[in-house]
C-alpha cells in the first residue's frame, strides 16, 4: 500500500479511517525507519488538517502548528502529538470551538497530546520564560490555516533565539549537564533512556538548536546517521512494548533486536552505544566551541581598544614538536607535516593529556586524514608517547575519545575494534569493555610510583580485558593478543612475556584471595608458580587494584584489599625462597579456650563480637589516621553436634549479616574437661545499619539448634519479599570442584545468584552430603555470589574424586531446585 493510498483511506473515513490507516502503516513489514516516520507524520498532518477545516467556515488569523518532534516529522509509533493552535487574538469563542474540534478526536483515539492555544506574542513570551517551549518552537511546522501567521511566528522565534543566544545557551548547557547527571551516559548504560541520557535524542535535538543560534555548529559527519539509528530503536521499542517509553529495558532488548533484524541484544546495544558516542562527542566539541565564541565576544572590545582597532592574533604556545596550544585547545603547529610524521597523533595526544587540554576537532580530523601508519615494530618514541598518554590520569579519557571518534585508535591498535562499544552484561561493571580499559589505565596511573616498571603496568591496564572481544576465556585469548600487540609496539621479548603473564593472570590475585584458604601452602605456591618473579608480582598487585577500582564500587573494598595484600606478602615470601611448611593447627587463644569451656559448662553456644580494623596502606587515604573497618569477628563455641553450620548461617541471614569468611575447627580441651567443642571463627558485616546484640544472636542460635526456630520458613518469607526485577532471569547456579587447589581439603566452588540464606542452604546441603567444612571463603560481586568451601570427609582427609564430584552435583541440583 502506498502513502497516497493510506492517506486517502484516512481522508475518506474520518477518525476511524485515520486509526485504521495508522495501524496498517505501523504493521507494514516492508516500511520502517525514516520512511515510516515521514509517512506517519504526513498521514497525521492530513488528518489534523481535515479536522481543522471540518467546520466549513473559513477562519482567518488562526493556524495549526506542529512543534517539537512532530514538527521535525519524526513521529514514532507512540510519540506525543505536540501541537500549537496559533491565533491573532480574534473571536475567542471560535478559537475555543476549533480547539475542541481538534483535541477531542485525538484524545478519543488514545493518542498522547501536548497542546497549547496562544497568540504569537504569548508564544514568544512563553518561549522567553521556558527553554523547553523555546526549543520546541524552533522546529515549528505549518499544518493548516493561515500560513502567514505561522511564518511570522517562526521568523520571530528564530530572531529571538539568535539575539538571546549568548544568554540562553549557557542555560541550555547547564540543563544538559543536570540531565546527564540524573540519567547517566547512554553509551555505557545496560538499560538506557534513549531520549534523556547523555548522548541520546534530547542531546541530538539540542545540537540542532545550537546550530540555529549561528554561534556554533556541531561536527556533522555521522551525526544524522546516529540520530536516525536511535530513532529506529525507539520505533522498535514502541512497537514491541505497545507503550510510549524511551527506556530500553533488559527484558525487551531481544525483542527490539529482532524487530530491527539484528543478531541479538548485544548487537543492539553496541549500535546504540556507537550512536550515543557520536552524539556525545559532537556535544563536547560543540559546547567547547560555544564557550570559545562567548569568551571571544566578551574580550574582543577590550582587545580591539588595546590594539588600536586591529584584529587580535590568537596566542600559540608550543607543547611538543608539531603541537601547540591555542585558545584552550591543542592544535597542530603551522609547520607540522602529519603525512611525514607517523608519531604525531600519539605525540599530540600525549601533549594534550599532559596539559589537561582537549584536542581540537580540526587537528584530530587532519591527523586522521593525512597521517602515515606506524612501522612494525613501533619506533621507541611512539611507544613512549603511548605510555605518556596512558599515564596522564583523568585527562586521558577525553583525549582518547577524540582519537577514537575519528578512527585513530583502531588504526593504531586494530584489535581495539573488537572491544569498542562492547557491552558488559554484569551488574558489577559500570562501563563498556573499551571504556573500562581506559578507566583501568587512569587508575593505574595513580600507582606508577609503586612499581619499578610503570610502562608495563600502564600497557597491561590497557590490554588486560582485550580478549573479551573473542570467544572463550578472555584471559586466555587476551594473553595471545597481548603478546602480539606488545611485540608490535616495540617491547622486547622479556617485556612481552611479562605483559602476557599480567593479562593471562589479571584475575588471579583477587580470585585467590577471596575464594581460597591463604593458610594452605598449596594456594600460595600455585600463585607463585603462575607469577614467576617479584617484579611481575609487584605489577600484578597494582593491576589488580586498578582493575577492580575501574570496574565499579562493588568490585573493591578495604576487606578485599587486605586479603590481596596478605596473599601478595605470602607469595613474595615464597618467591624469595621462604617455602612454607604444611600448617599446624593454630594454638588455642585464651579467649577461644574461655568460650569453649563456657560452652561445655553451660551446654549452650556462647559467642563474642569484635570489630576488626586495619590502618590504611596509604596515610593520605586516611587523613585522620583512624583505622579502616574490615568487618566484625564473630567467635562461636558450641558442643560438637549436627547442623551447626546451617544453624549459624541461617541465624546470621535472619539478622541481615553478610558472611565474608568462615572457619570451623574442633578444639582439644584441657585435661579434665569432658566433651568436644566446635569453634567457628567468622568475619561478618551488617547489610543495613548497626550489628545486632550478641545476646539476641545467641538466643536465636540456641533456638535454631534445638529445632524451635524455623529458619527455613523465616528465610523463605524473606526470599518471597526479596525485590526482583521483572523479566530478569539470572543464569542457573554452577557448582564445580577446583582441581589441585589444596592438599588438605577438597575445594568446592559455588557460583549462584546472591540471596538471603544462600549460605544456610549450602551448609544444610553439605551436612546432608555427610562432609565436614573446614572453611568458607565468601565473595559477592553485585548480584552474584562466588563462594569456595574447603570440605573433608569424616576422616578429615580430602574427598576422593568421584565422591567430590557427586557432592558438587547434588549441591548444584539443590540450588537449581
Amino acid at each position: 500500500m502506498t502513502s497516497t493510498d493510506v492517506r486517502k483511506d484516512a481522508e475518506d473515513s474520518g477518525p476511524s479511517g485515520y486509526a485504521a490507516a495508522r495501524l496498517r502503516l505501523l504493521t507494514e513489514g516492508a516500511r520502517s525507519g525514516p520512511p515510516r516516520r515521514s509517512a506517519l507524520s504526513e498521514l497525521t498532518d492530513d488528518w489534523l488538517a481535515g479536522l481543522f477545516g471540518a467546520g466549513g467556515e473559513e477562519l482567518r488569523g488562526v493556524s495549526l502548528v506542529a512543534v517539537g518532534g512532530y514538527g521535525r516529522g519524526e513521529l514514532s509509533p507512540r510519540s506525543d502529538l505536540d501541537l500549537l493552535l496559533l491565533h491573532d487574538g480574534g473571536d475567542p469563542r471560535a478559537v475555543a470551538a476549533l480547539a475542541d474540534r481538534l483535541w477531542y478526536p485525538v484524545w478519543d483515539l488514545g493518542l498522547a497530546l501536548d497542546h497549547s492555544v496562544r497568540t504569537p506574542a504569548e508564544a514568544r513570551r512563553t518561549a522567553g520564560e521556558d527553554l523547553k517551549v523555546q526549543l520546541g518552537l524552533l522546529d515549528a511546522r505549518h499544518l493548516a490555516g493561515d500560513p502567514g501567521l505561522t511564518a511570522g511566528l517562526r521568523t520571530a522565534v528564530l530572531a529571538d533565539w539568535r539575539n538571546q543566544a549568548p544568554r540562553r545557551l549557557p542555560e541550555l548547557q547547564e540543563l544538559c549537564a543536570e540531565r546527564a547527571e540524573r540519567q547517566g551516559e547512554l553509551q555505557y548504560l545496560l538499560e538506557p533512556d534513549l531520549k534523556e541520557a547523555r548522548g541520546g535524542l534530547r542531546d541530538a535535538t539540542t545540537l540542532r538548536a545550537v546550530a540555529a543560534s549561528w554561534l556554533a555548529d556541531a561536527p556533522r559527519e555521522g551525526l544524522d546517521d546516529a540520530r536516525r539509528r536511535l530513532l529506529d530503536v525507539r520505533d522498535a521499542l514502541h512497537l514491541t512494548t505497545g507503550r510510549a517509553t524511551d527506556r530500553l529495558a533488559l527484558q525487551e532488548q531481544d525483542q527490539v533486536a529482532a524487530e530491527l533484524g539484528l543478531l541479538d541484544a548485544d548487537t543492539l546495544l553496541r549500535q546504540v552505544y556507537e550512536a550515543a558516542r557520536v552524539i556525545s562527542y559532537a556535544s563536547d566539541v560543540t559546547w567547547r566551541e560555544v564557550g570559545r565564541v562567548l569568551r571571544s565576544r566578551a574580550v574582543r572590545p577590550r582587545l580591539r581598544a588595546m590594539l588600536g582597532g586591529g584584529k587580535p592574533v590568537a596566542e600559540r604556545s608550543p607543547l611538543a614538536e608539531g603541537v601547540v596550544e591555542q585558545d584552550g585547545e591543542v592544535v597542530l603547529a603551522r609547520a607540522a607535516r602529519p603525512e611525514r610524521d607517523p608519531v604525531l597523533p600519539l605525540r599530540a595526544a600525549a601533549a594534550a593529556a599532559q596539559a589537561g587540554l582537549p584536542l581540537s576537532l580540526h587537528a584530530v580530523r587532519r591527523l586522521a586524514a593525512t597521517v602515515r601508519p606506524l612501522p612494525t615494530p613501533w619506533p621507541a618514541e611512539a611507544r613512549e608517547q603511548l605510555v605518556t598518554l596512558l599515564g596522564s590520569g583523568q585527562p586521558t579519557i577525553e583525549v582518547w575519545e577524540a582519537l577514537e571518534a575519528e578512527g585513530l585508535i583502531t588504526a593504531l591498535l586494530p584489535d581495539w575494534e573488537r572491544v569498542r562499544c562492547r557491552p558488559q552484561r554484569n551488574a558489577v561493571h559500570i562501563w563498556t569493555v573499551d571504556r573500562h580499559l581506559i578507566e583501568t589505565a587512569v587508575r593505574a596511573s595513580e600507582f606508577t610510583r609503586r612499581v619499578s616498571r610503570p610502562d608495563l603496568l600502564l600497557v597491561a591496564a590497557l590490554l588486560h580485558d582485550i580478549g573479551k572481544g573473542w570467544p572463550g576465556d578472555h584471559s586466555v585469548a587476551g594473553e595471545i593478543i597481548a603478546k602480539d600487540v606488545a611485540a608490535r609496539i616495540g617491547f622486547d621479548r622479556t617485556d612481552v612475556a611479562v605483559l602476557a603473564t599480567l593479562v593471562r593472570h589479571h584475575l588471579l590475585l583477587i580470585e585467590t584471595a577471596t575464594r581460597r584458604d591463604l593458610e594452605d601452602p598449596a594456594t600460595v605456591r600455585s600463585v607463585a608458580d603462575a607469577v614467576g618473579s617479584q617484579g611481575t608480582l609487584e605489577l600484578l598487585h597494582a593491576l589488580t587494584e586498578a582493575d577492580a577500582l575501574a570496574t565499579g564500587p562493588a568490585a573493591w573494598s578495604s576487606w578485599r584489599g587486605s586479603l590481596v595484600a596478605d596473599l601478595v606478602k605470602r607469595v613474595s615470601a615464597v618467591l624469595a625462597g621462604d617455602v612454607p611448611e604444611e600448617p599446624e593447627a593454630a594454638a588455642v587463644t585464651a579467649e577461644q579456650e574461655r568460650l569453649a569451656i563456657e560452652a561445655v559448662a553451660t551446654g549452650s553456644p556462647v559467642l563474642s563480637l569484635r570489630a576488626q580494623t586495619e590502618p590504611s596502606a596509604d596515610p593520605a587515604d586516611q587523613p585522620s589516621g583512624d583505622p579502616e573497618p574490615l568487618g566484625v569477628e564473630l567467635l562461636i563455641a558450641v558442643r560438637d553436634q549436627p547442623r551447626v553450620l546451617p544453624a549459624v548461617a541461617g541465624v546470621l541471614a535472619m539478622h541481615r549479616l553478610t558472611v565474608r569468611t568462615a572457619e570451623l575447627r574442633a578444639l582439644e580441651l584441657p585435661s579434665g574437661v569432658e566433651g568436644s567443642v566446635l569453634l567457628l571463627d567468622w568475619r561478618v558485616a551488617a547489610e543495613y545499619g548497626s550489628l545486632p546484640q550478641a545476646a539476641r544472636l545467641r538466643a536465636d542460635l540456641v533456638r535454631a539448634l534445638d529445632g524451635s526456630l524455623d529458619i527455613a520458613g523465616r528465610l523463605a518469607e524473606r526470599d518471597a519479599a526479596y525485590p526482583r526485577r521483572r523479566g530478569v532471569v539470572p543464569p542457573p547456579p554452577r557448582v564445580t570442584v577446583a582441581p589441585a587447589a589444596s592438599h588438605l581439603a577438597t575445594v568446592i566452588e559455588v557460583r549462584a545468584q546472591d540471596a538471603p540464606g544462600l549460605l544456610f542452604r549450602i551448609g544444610r546441603a553439605l551436612e546432608d552430603a555427610g562432609v565436614r567444612m573446614r572453611s568458607a571463603h565468601v565473595s559477592t560481586l553485585g548480584a552474584n555470589a562466588v563462594d569456595a568451601f574447603y570440605v573433608t570427609g569424616r576422616s578429615g582427609r580430602p574427598l576422593p574424586g568421584e565422591e567430590a564430584a557427586a557432592v558438587a552435583r547434588k549441591l548444584e541440583e539443590m540450588l537449581r531446585g
